[in-house]
């Protein structure tokens, strides 16, 4: 029985000569058609056809160097794993009038599986070929003719079951101790059982600070969207970026509903982006959750908020893929209102507002960037924010997607390719970096580097935390 995030008439074998019923709003390729650009569209897809026929087949996708994309491709040199090759496995797809069901063909899979979706592709591809959104529509398609597994539905639902069943984190706890609680659980759910599954922090990101925290010595107010992520399993970061946005003379709130004023513990559930159910095509879902949360962020918006977010794949979430989701203008409005942390202190230290009284750290810095980060170009607000630490030196890795991607290396079946990736240019440079910190904002990155080696990286908010000349009362 297919899941009912997927029970619209997406495909079936039935009616594979049929033209698709789509999940996500493909409307901004509705002129596409003219040019080189969409000269081999597929007959099938409508509009989503035409955003994979914007591959133009330059094949920088499959070129070596500094970029991105695509992992896959990188670690394997199989041509069907790049944007190119999976743009023309699709086509072939959405062109056929075969009876059995074109998108369950085995190649097909197993090139749109091994897809990261680090949106290298949306910024370094000359036609700005949008893979993970692409891929999110081939999933909710492909679950409409297949079973989904319980490890997909728990990997999308994580927002929901750490908020209502906590509980579930003490089996995870069990699992990650007991070698042969894994060889038991392991098989069953297709869990990487080379990696440990990320533990909830026993800290309560509620009790590091208030919904509405005082402040605002500079007339400037910030509303930080805290993500699944971070309030779970990292919640000091927030506790370190309020510190150092107090610190600037910011007033900051949390975004998060008013428990006492939810009149249910669904409306009472902290904010999510919908990034896990979107990952899993989920679509519905994904909606649901990123309409939530722009509802909530419109009213701080017209106060004259500005929102902050800590994890680069959410505030990612609310700037591109929400308006992919049929949000329209209010999602316009929120994405132009969403900053990441190190987007917003590059902000408003260039605009003169702030002026934070930080020292030199102990020793130097090693950057890995998300994937996402570089997506959006924030790699640059990064150098400009350590540029702010006095006497203080700084390296970036050159690397691609480090290969934990979300859930990507948490599953069996990735395991090798989650490993090749991150051995590819990540581990050499942590085996090689002296006694310089390692920095690298994303959850997933911090993750696969806890993995495998014994650093112990630092989201920019605790290193500024940490350099910070007054830091009483901080713990």
């Amino acid at each position: 029985m297919t899941d009912s995030s997927t029970s619209t008439a997406c495909l079936s074998p039935e009616s594979a000569p049929q033209d698709l019923e789509l999940q996500l709003d493909w409307s901004a390729y509705r002129d596409a058609g003219m040019g080189d650009a969409y000269a081999d569209i597929p007959k099938y897809g409508g509009h989503y056809a035409k955003a994979i026929a914007a591959c133009i087949n330059s094949r920088q996708c499959e070129a070596a160097g500094k970029q991105v994309m695509c992992p896959s491709y990188r670690v394997s040199g199989d041509p069907n794993l790049a944007t190119g090759g999976r743009v023309r496995l699709l086509k072939a797809a959405l062109s056929t009038r075969q009876d059995s069901a074109p998108l369950l063909d085995p190649e097909l899979q197993q090139a749109m599986d091994l897809c990261v979706s680090c949106k290298g592709c949306k910024r370094e591809c000359e036609s700005s070929v949008d893979m993970p959104l692409i891929k999110a529509e081939y999933l909710a398609q492909k679950y409409a003719l297949q079973p989904r597994s319980w490890r997909s539905r728990l990997m999308a639902s994580l927002p929901q079951w750490q908020h209502q069943h906590p509980w579930l984190d003490t089996l995870i706890q069990l699992r990650n101790r007991s070698g042969w609680l894994r060889r038991m659980v392991d098989p069953v759910m297709g869990l990487n059982p080379a990696v440990k599954l990320p533990v909830r922090s026993p800290k309560r990101l509620e009790a590091l600070a208030s919904p509405a925290v005082a402040g605002n010595l500079n007339g400037h107010k910030v509303a930080m969207f805290v993500d699944t992520f971070t309030r779970y399993y990292e919640p000091h970061i927030v506790e370190a970026a309020i510190t150092v946005l107090e610190a600037g003379g910011y007033q900051v709130r949390l975004l998060q509903p008013d428990a006492h004023a939810s009149g249910s513990s669904q409306d009472a559930r902290p904010y999510c982006c919908g990034r896990t159910w979107l990952a899993q095509g989920m679509i519905d879902q994904a909606r649901t959750e990123a309409s939530r949360l722009i509802q909530a962020i419109l009213p701080l918006v017209e106060q004259g908020y500005s929102i902050v977010g800590l994890e680069a794949s959410c505030v990612l979430g609310l700037r591109d893929d929400a308006q992919a989701l049929g949000l329209g203008e209010a999602a316009v409005t929120a994405a132009k209102h969403s900053l990441l942390f190190e987007e917003f202190i590059a902000r408003e230290s260039k605009s003169g507002r702030l002026n934070l009284p930080l020292s030199s750290p102990v020793s130097g810095t090693l950057v890995h960037g998300h994937c996402h980060q570089k997506a959006v170009g924030a790699m640059k607000s990064v150098r400009r924010v350590l540029k702010l630490i006095p006497e203080h030196s700084f390296d970036f890795i050159e690397s691609s997607c480090c290969g934990m991607a979300g859930s990507f290396g948490l599953e069996a079946e990735h395991a090798q390719h989650s490993l090749a990736m991150a051995q590819q240019g990540l581990l050499p440079a942590l085996s090689n970096r002296g006694d310089r910190q390692v920095l690298a904002n994303g959850f997933s990155c911090r993750q696969q580097i806890r993995q495998h080696s014994d650093a112990r990286p630092m989201h920019l908010a605790e290193l500024l935390a940490d350099c910070l000349v007054e830091t009483a009362g901080r713990e």
